[in-house]
């Protein structure tokens, strides 16, 4: 999974990225002082495989894993070159889903760009400049086809649902609005990578004050979640000063400093929950002596696709999966015993994957 970070300038962006990461991108109380674009890869902490792991003896450990892409601030007219310009939201094109970092807390010793904290207005000026990054594109390819539609029918029915989707983006309407006529459109739609198509998960940056509350009696935060509901994205509060803090400590370290501020789980964690929410995504397990690793999928996913995400040949060759849930076997301590209970279940091509499930594939290509 990856996921892109977004914000203006001084919203605690960078200092975020860097306590998830601990990549140590470059912060500053002054407009711009991350250039080029911060890439950051983070394990996905799951309990389950410690304790596989020591089921099984295993000699290797392989969580999932996050990739962050942290990039400039953005500033009204960035998509017209003002600040460091459009350059950078190319680099977040490739990404699953958008995590837009918001101002959520006063401090006269760090500067807002536009001079007061309105975090409505922060997220108005970031969506327009998305907007406007996504109309270029599609002024691009509108030009491309053009020149084919008249001998293309094809060409022709795209042209005319881009032609509709910029009027829709000019507007100051967001792509994930936009309702495609049939598949052809969908998958087209799907096909131009649009910014103002991925989900959004907003990052209410707070003081320490208002984390232990979970922002509830911060206005800005109730406003962000209020914005949030209407356009079906993820919130979650933060205090990207606490997260470095916490970046710094070892796990029990962590765990007691939490504990302090009333927490029971860290901004990364709160994130991660928000985006496999948002993307509807699961985990499901391999145990074995030679490695315990959990996989990322889709909800809804097949056995043999799941399988395919470890090998195209699981896929092609699939016989069948031998599967236990997690909560199964830990209640009865080992496989055999899950085994005995009639708990171990074989499942064939159309067994929809649920997550903790531990399974062994048979395949044969």
């Amino acid at each position: 999974m990856k996921l892109g970070i977004v914000g203006l300038p001084n919203v605690g962006k960078s200092t975020l990225f860097n306590s998830l990461t601990k990549a140590g991108a470059e912060s500053a109380n002054y407009p711009f002082c991350t250039i080029d674009p911060n890439v950051g890869v983070v394990t996905v902490p799951d309990k389950r495989l410690d304790v596989l792991g020591e089921m099984y003896h295993t000699k290797k450990i392989v969580p999932a894993a996050i990739e962050f892409v942290d990039i400039a601030g953005l500033v009204k007219g960035a998509s017209k070159g003002e600040g460091l310009g459009n350059q950078f939201l190319a680099n977040i094109r490739e990404v699953d889903a958008i995590v837009h970092v918001v101002r959520c807390f006063e401090d006269s010793n760090i500067v807002h760009v536009d001079g007061s904290i309105d975090p409505l207005r922060d997220i108005e000026t970031i969506n327009l400049e998305l907007i406007f990054s996504d109309i270029e594109i599609l002024e691009r390819r509108i030009a491309k086809a053009v020149k084919v539609a008249r001998n293309d029918k094809t060409v022709a029915k795209e042209l005319a649902l881009m032609e509709r989707l910029k009027a829709y983006l000019e507007e100051g309407k967001l792509a994930r609005g936009f309702e495609a006529n049939d598949e052809d459109e969908q998958e087209w739609l799907e096909s131009y990578n649009l910014l103002t198509y991925k989900p959004v998960i907003f990052a209410a940056n707070v003081t320490e004050d208002d984390l232990a509350n979970d922002g509830a009696d911060n206005t800005g935060v109730q406003a962000v979640r209020k914005y949030a509901e209407e356009a079906k994205c993820e919130v979650f509060v933060v205090c990207a000063q606490i997260e470095q803090e916490i970046a710094e400590l070892d796990d029990d370290e962590k765990k007691m400093f939490l504990e302090d501020l009333g927490l029971t789980e860290s901004g990364l964690e709160k994130l991660i929950r928000a985006s496999y929410h948002l993307l509807g995504l699961i985990s499901y397990l391999t145990a074995g002596e030679p490695e315990v690793r959990a996989w990322t999928i889709k909800k809804g996913t097949k056995a043999p696709q799941a399988a395919g995400k470890i090998h195209s040949d699981f896929e092609r060759g699939f016989i069948r999966a031998e599967i236990v849930s997690y909560d199964d076997l830990m209640e009865c301590g080992t496989y055999n015993a899950a085994k005995e209970k009639g708990l171990v279940r074989l499942e064939g091509k159309e067994y929809v994957v649920q997550d903790g499930d531990i399974i062994l594939f048979r395949f044969n290509v």
